[in-house]
C-alpha cells in the first residue's frame, strides 16, 4: 500500500491538470495538489510517480495549488471540481487509506502502552514477575494483530525491537535474582546437609534416638518452608527420609516403617482413646450413683452439720460430674477428627499402595528387559561359537586339495578307458556285422551307468582314495568282461 498517488484529470474549466494525492494518516486527512498543463511537464510527472511516491523529495513549481479533505469511507476524497480519469484508483486508495489510518491508529496505542511498560520496567530494581506477566500479555496482543496483518510491517517492527529490550532488561534482573536464590539455596542445601551429618553420626551410635526422631521432626518442618532449588530439595529429602527410616529400623526392628506408619499410629491413639472414653463414661457413671444416693440419703440427715456435708459432697460430686463430662466431651470431639484423619491417611494409603505397584512394575520390567538383553547376548556368544565352529569345519574339508587333485586324476583316466572301450566296440561292430549293432547299444548304456557310477563313487571327496581306487577298478575289470562275453555270444549266432 503506498499513500501516494499521482494521475492526470480535468479542472472545472475542463482544463487538463496532474493531480498528485498524500494521505496524512496522523490528521486523518489526504493532501491534494494540482498542477495545470503549463507546468505539469513530462519531467514533472515522471518525476512525481517515479520518486515522489516512493518517498523521496521532489521540489513542486509555482503555479500549483494544494487543499485538504477529510478522508471518509463514504464521500469521495476529491472534490466536485476534480475530474480524474482513473476513478477507480482514487476509490481503492480510499480504500486503502482509511485502513492504513486504523492500523496508525492502533500501532499509536500499543506505542503509548509500550512506553509506559518502559517506564515501569526502568524504575525497577529486582526482578518483578507481575511486570513479565504484563510484558509477555502484552506482546502477546501484538502478534495476534501481526497475525491478523492489522499491523503493518514497520509498525510490527519498531515494537518488537521496544518490547525485545524490555525483555532484555527484564532478563538481565531475572539473571540477578536467579543468581541470588541460587546462592541462598545453596546456603540453604550446605546447612541442611551439615545437620544431617550429625545426626547422621547419633544414629550409628545409637544412641538418644528419640532425641535423634524429634531433631528429624523439626528439620522436617523447616525444610518444608526452606528455598531450594529443584535438585536440592531432592537431595535433601532423599537424606532426610533415610534417615528416618533407619532411627524407625533401630528403635522398633526391621518391621518399624510398617508398623510405625502413620495409619497404624492413628489407629493405636485412636484405640487408646476409646478406652479412654470408655474409662470415663464408666467414672461418670459411677460419679452419678454417688450422686443419687446422696440426694437420697439428704433427705434422712440427722442434724444441721450432716446436711451441710452431705450438700458439700453433692457439690464435690456435681462439680466433678460436670469436669468429667467437659473432658469426655473433648476426647469425642478428638475421636471424630481421628476418624477423619484415618479417612484421609486411608485414602492416601491406597494412592500410596498404586504408586508402589506402579514402581514395582516398573522395577520388574526393567529386571525382565534386562534378563532378555543377556539371555540374547547369551545365545548370540553360542551362535557364534557355533559359526566358528562350522567355519573351521569347512576350512578342515577344504584343507586335503592334494588328495582331491589325485582322485579328479582317477575319474579322468577312468573316462578315457571307457571311451576306449566303446570306441573299440564300435570298431568290433563295423567288423563282425549289423547284428552286433544291438549288443554294442546295450553295452554302451552299461557304459554309460558305470561311468555314473564311478562318478557318484568319486564324489565324497574326504573318502579315502586307496577305496576309490579300488572300487574303479572292479567297476572297469567287469564291464570289460561283460563286453567280451557279449562280443563272443553275438560272433557264435552269426556263425
Amino acid at each position: 500500500m503506498k499513500s501516494k498517488i499521482v494521475l492526470w484529470g480535468n479542472d472545472e474549466a475542463d482544463k487538463r491538470i496532474l493531480v498528485a494525492m498524500e494521505l496524512l494518516a496522523n490528521e486523518n486527512k489526504v493532501a491534494i495538489w494540482t498542477f495545470p498543463e503549463e507546468i505539469a511537464t513530462d519531467e514533472l510527472a515522471n518525476a512525481l510517480m517515479n520518486e515522489w511516491r516512493d518517498g523521496k523529495e521532489v521540489p513542486f513549481p509555482e503555479g500549483h495549488s494544494k487543499i485538504e479533505r477529510e478522508l471518509t469511507v463514504a464521500d469521495s476524497v476529491l472534490p466536485d471540481e476534480i475530474k480524474v480519469e482513473r476513478t477507480d484508483v482514487v476509490q481503492r486508495a480510499q480504500t486503502e487509506w482509511h485502513f492504513m489510518v486504523l492500523s496508525s491508529k492502533l500501532n499509536a496505542s500499543y506505542q503509548a502502552e509500550l512506553e509506559e511498560l518502559k517506564e515501569k520496567v526502568e524504575k525497577l530494581e529486582s526482578f518483578d514477575k507481575p511486570m513479565w506477566e504484563s510484558l509477555k500479555s502484552y506482546w502477546s496482543k501484538v502478534q495476534k494483530q501481526v497475525r491478523d496483518r492489522n499491523l503493518f510491517r514497520e509498525h510490527a517492527d519498531s515494537l518488537k525491537e521496544g518490547t525485545n529490550e524490555l525483555f532484555s532488561k527484564m532478563k538481565t534482573l531475572k539473571a540477578s535474582l536467579d543468581a541470588e536464590f541460587n546462592e541462598l539455596a545453596k546456603s540453604n542445601y550446605d546447612r541442611f546437609m551439615g545437620v544431617l551429618d550429625n545426626l547422621e553420626e547419633k544414629i550409628k551410635e545409637g544412641t538418644q534416638l528419640s532425641g535423634v526422631f524429634n531433631e528429624l521432626k523439626d528439620l522436617q518442618r523447616n525444610f518444608r518452608n526452606t528455598k531450594f532449588t529443584r535438585e536440592f530439595r531432592s537431595k535433601v529429602w532423599e537424606r532426610l527420609d533415610g534417615a528416618f527410616k533407619t532411627v524407625k529400623e533401630k528403635r522398633f526392628g526391621p518391621d518399624a516403617v510398617n508398623d510405625n506408619s502413620p495409619m497404624e499410629r492413628l489407629k493405636r491413639r485412636y484405640n487408646g482413646l476409646l478406652n479412654a472414653i470408655e474409662k470415663m463414661e464408666r467414672s461418670i457413671a459411677r460419679d452419678k450413683d454417688d450422686l443419687k444416693f446422696e440426694n437420697s440419703r439428704i433427705e434422712d440427715t440427722d442434724g444441721q452439720l450432716e446436711l451441710q456435708i452431705r450438700q458439700a459432697k453433692l457439690t464435690m460430686i456435681t462439680s466433678r460430674i460436670l469436669s468429667k463430662e467437659e473432658k469426655l466431651s473433648e476426647m469425642k470431639a478428638t475421636q471424630a477428627e481421628l476418624e477423619q484423619k484415618m479417612v484421609v491417611q486411608k485414602e492416601r494409603d491406597v494412592k500410596r499402595e498404586e504408586r508402589d505397584k506402579i514402581e514395582k512394575a516398573k522395577k520388574e520390567a526393567k529386571a525382565k528387559i534386562a534378563q532378555d538383553i543377556k539371555a540374547e547376548a547369551e545365545a548370540r556368544k553360542v551362535d557364534s561359537e557355533k559359526l566358528e565352529k562350522a567355519a573351521n569345519a569347512i576350512q578342515s574339508q577344504k584343507e586335503p586339495k592334494k588328495e582331491l587333485s589325485t582322485i579328479e586324476k582317477v575319474k579322468e583316466n577312468i573316462e578315457h578307458a571307457v571311451e576306449d572301450i566303446v570306441d573299440t566296440a564300435k570298431a568290433v561292430k563295423e567288423v563282425v556285422g549289423e547284428k552286433i549293432g544291438e549288443v554294442i547299444d546295450d553295452i554302451t548304456d552299461k557304459v554309460d551307468d558305470a561311468k555314473e557310477a564311478i562318478v557318484e563313487t568319486t564324489k565324497p571327496m574326504a573318502e579315502k582314495v586307496e577305496d576309490v581306487k579300488e572300487a574303479v577298478k572292479e567297476t572297469i575289470s567287469e564291464t570289460v568282461e561283460e563286453v567280451k562275453d557279449k562280443i563272443d555270444d553275438t560272433s557264435d549266432a552269426d556263425a
